[in-house]
C-alpha cells in the first residue's frame, strides 16, 4: 500500500481512483464494509482504491478535546493495509483544513491530487469547512457517488463509541462483533527493565501512544510483527497493569500504564519493531505474589493455559479482516 502523509508527499497521479474520506478509528464492520466496496468498485474499474483519513482526530480541532482513539493512524493504516486498500492519503487535521471549504477540498485535494472518478462512502461521511462536503453535495458537483449504510452488530449500529464503551469494560465479546476482528492494540517495542527475560519470560514492552485498550489483567491472543514478510500470527500472553511484584522488588521501575507481550516460542529482537495483540481472552486479574520464584510458577501456568486455549480458538476470526 501506497502511504502518503499530506498532500506534498503525494505520487504522481496514476489512472484515476475511488476515495473513501474518514477517520476511520476501529476500522470496524461498518468501515470494512465501506473498504471492501470501494476495493471491489477500483478493482472493477481499473482504479486505485484510496482512502483519505487524519492523523489526529478532528475532535481535537472542533472541540477541544479528543477521545482516546482504538487504533492509531499507525495501526488504522495496517489494518487498511491488511483490507486491501492501495493508496491512504493522511493528513494532518488543522484549523486550516478546518477552514478549507469543501468546494476547495474537492478540487485542490480529491481531484486535482487524487484524481477521484468515484465517491465510496459511509452514510455519515463529512468533509469540508462546517462539514459541508457529504454525498448530496458530490452528486449537485456531477461526480459519482455510492453510500454504504449503517451496519448493525448484535442488532446494535457499530460505533466506535460503543466499542470505546466495550473495549474500557472489558467487553471483548461485544467489542468484537462490531469490530468484525478481535480487538486489538498496536504499539512501538520499547526497552524495559529485562527482568522477564532473566525469568525466562522476555517480553516485548509496548508504547501504545494512547490507543485505548482494555482493563489491567493478564491475556491470552497472538501477536503479529507488522512488516513481517512472513505475515506470522504467534501465540503469545499480554499483562497489562502496574507489574506489583516487580514494582515491591525494584521500587524505581517503571509502574503504571504498562503493556508487556510475551510471545509463546519465539525469540527474536523487536526493539524499534511495531506489534499487534490481538486478544482472546482475560486469563485472570494482576496479582502480588510473593517473590520472583512465585511470579514465575504462575507465568508457567499462565502459558500454558494460554497455549490449550488458543490451540482450540486458532489465529482466524470470522470474516473480520484480522483473518485476511
Amino acid at each position: 500500500m501506497i502511504r502518503s502523509v499530506g498532500i506534498d508527499q503525494l505520487p504522481e497521479p496514476g489512472n484515476g481512483s475511488i476515495v473513501s474520506i474518514g477517520v476511520f478509528d476501529g476500522v470496524h464492520v461498518g468501515h470494512q464494509a465501506i473498504l471492501a466496496a470501494n476495493i471491489s468498485l477500483a478493482r472493477g474499474k481499473g482504479l486505485t482504491s484510496t482512502v483519505v483519513t487524519f492523523a489526529g482526530h478532528p475532535k481535537q480541532v472542533l472541540l477541544g478535546r479528543a477521545p482516546k482513539t482504538l487504533t492509531t493512524i499507525s495501526h488504522r493504516l495496517a489494518l487498511f493495509e491488511r483490507a486491501g486498500i492501495e493508496h491512504t492519503l493522511v493528513l494532518e487535521f488543522t484549523e486550516e483544513l478546518r477552514n478549507m471549504s469543501a468546494s476547495d477540498f474537492l478540487g485542490t485535494i480529491l481531484l486535482d491530487k487524487l484524481r477521484a472518478e468515484t465517491f465510496l462512502l459511509g452514510f455519515d461521511s463529512k468533509f469540508g469547512q462546517n462539514q459541508q462536503g457529504s454525498a448530496s453535495f458530490l452528486e449537485a458537483s456531477g461526480h459519482p457517488v455510492q453510500v454504504v449504510e449503517r451496519v448493525l452488530a448484535r442488532d446494535r449500529a457499530a460505533s466506535s463509541t460503543a466499542i470505546r464503551e466495550a473495549v474500557e469494560l472489558g467487553d471483548l465479546v461485544g467489542a468484537n462483533a462490531m469490530l468484525g476482528r478481535r480487538v486489538s492494540v498496536l504499539g512501538k517495542v520499547v526497552h524495559g527493565n529485562a527482568l522477564g527475560r532473566t525469568m525466562g519470560f522476555p517480553t516485548a514492552n509496548l508504547n501504545l501512544e494512547h490507543e485505548l485498550h482494555p482493563p489491567g489483567g493478564v491475556y491470552a491472543g497472538f501477536a503479529r510483527l507488522i512488516g513481517d514478510a512472513r505475515a506470522r500470527c504467534i501465540p503469545a500472553m499480554a499483562n497489562i497493569g502496574h507489574r506489583p511484584t516487580i514494582q515491591q522488588q525494584d521500587p524505581s521501575s517503571q509502574s503504571s500504564g504498562l503493556v508487556e507481550v510475551h510471545l509463546i516460542g519465539l525469540e527474536e529482537d523487536l526493539y524499534g519493531s511495531q506489534l499487534e495483540f490481538e486478544f482472546v481472552a482475560r486469563l485472570r486479574e494482576e496479582q502480588t505474589f510473593d517473590g520472583l520464584d512465585a511470579l514465575r510458577a504462575q507465568l508457567i501456568s499462565d502459558r500454558e493455559a494460554t497455549s490449550a486455549l488458543l490451540s482450540e480458538k486458532g489465529p482466524d476470526f470470522g470474516r473480520g479482516i484480522s483473518s485476511q
